[in-house]
């Protein structure tokens, strides 16, 4: 199985707002993992596209606080859905 099967789409939009504020800023990644506590190698896997590893809530309500946005800013305005053949609607 794909190691980026495990990144959700909701998921992978937090990469890529983050990974876009970060490159917006002139931020490294050791800048990003400064902020939330975390080695470059770390945010390095979350931006990977072979790798699961992701930002968790905490992650994101750290950089929300250096960056002065909210949480919210970090999240899609709609749901994002993946769509799959074989689950059923209840």
């Amino acid at each position: 199985m794909n190691e980026q099967e495990h990144i959700s789409p909701i998921e992978q939009c937090v990469i890529d707002f983050v990974r876009d504020l970060r490159k917006s800023k002139h931020l490294s990644q050791d800048d990003i993992g400064n902020i939330i506590g975390k080695s470059k190698s770390f945010i390095g896997n979350i931006e990977s596209m072979n790798n699961r590893a992701k930002y968790n809530l905490t992650h994101i309500n750290l950089l929300a606080d250096y960056f002065n946005l909210s949480p919210r800013d970090f999240l899609p305005e709609k749901v994002i859905l993946k769509k799959d053949k074989n689950k059923k609607k209840f």
